[in-house]
């Protein structure tokens, strides 16, 4: 896709600013994308000077992604994906690592950007089972009542629930596991949770307060680097898969080779319990 027009796409829709950075468009900076404008590459500028690790940790973040959703939909079977701040696409997105082993893989996209959702409109004209809608995943009941989550998520069967890269945003413990519990309930067992959340950096605690400092100033959004242990309470009723809530080198040791050090980022996939009750009725 082209980059876009500053003016011309804040003309298209309502209530853009292009002068405000945007969480997903930083992001999208971060990982080498182009659509972004300008505020959120001299934002997300600004908070690499502070961390210098930071557009290697968004990398090994989507690294992280496509791994998971890879193995999701050929290890465990999932064919459907609901993909909680979503953020700008990029290539090997959610659809895109999904449908490459089932073309019918359903996916939807959920942002609070209307960039990032105009954008995923725009990528997926065509696509009959991938979609995207402009929604705050802080309004879970909102989200899950969207006629296109409604109508396209069939919750009778396993749904994959992705919260990558975004729930440290939400600054308040409480509030980050009721979302978590919020999107697990009304899943069938045997539905699985995947999450990637930002670490504490030990070897650069004072830079890392910092980039966080310089964000929160740009963008308005708190960054909350947690442990596992702070994580941990939001996973209660899930089954763990291995190897754990660990950091996501240690999912993908490749992330290493070079002797690059990777970024604190956290990773966990969690699957719903599935009862005797289930398996006998084929769930």
């Amino acid at each position: 896709m082209d980059s876009i027009d500053a003016a011309e796409l804040a003309l298209s829709l309502p209530e853009v600013d292009p002068s405000r950075p945007s969480i997903a468009r930083i992001y999208d900076f971060w990982l080498g994308g182009s659509q972004n404008f300008e505020a959120d590459r001299e934002a997300g500028r600004r908070a690499a000077e502070a961390l210098p690790s930071l557009p290697a940790w968004a990398k090994a973040n989507r690294v992280f992604l496509r791994h998971i959703v890879g193995e999701l939909v050929t290890t465990y079977g999932v064919r459907q994906f609901l993909d909680l701040g979503s953020g700008v696409p990029t290539v090997g997105n959610v659809h895109e690592v999904a449908q490459a082993v089932d073309p019918a893989a359903t996916v939807v996209y959920i942002d609070m950007d209307p960039v990032a959702i105009a954008h995923a409109r725009a990528l997926l004209a065509g696509n009959a089972t991938a979609h995207a809608a402009l929604a705050d995943l802080r309004e879970p009941q909102v989200v899950l009542d969207h006629p296109v989550v409604r109508d396209n998520i069939d919750w009778s069967k396993p749904v994959a629930v992705l919260m990558f890269a975004v729930l440290h945003f939400i600054a308040d413990d409480e509030q980050a596991a009721q979302i978590v519990r919020a999107f697990m309930e009304p899943c069938a067992p045997g539905s699985y949770l995947a999450i990637s959340h930002g670490g504490y950096d030990h070897n650069a605690l004072e830079a890392q307060q910092q980039a966080a400092q310089n964000y929160v100033q740009r963008t308005g959004v708190p960054f909350t680097a947690r442990s596992a242990e702070q994580i941990a309470p939001w996973l209660k009723g899930l089954e763990i898969e291995p190897p754990g809530l660990v950091n996501v080198d240690v999912w993908l040791p490749s992330l290493r080779e070079g002797g690059n050090p990777v970024p604190p980022s956290l990773g966990v996939l969690a699957r719903k319990p599935i009862s005797a009750g289930d398996e006998k009725r084929g769930v």
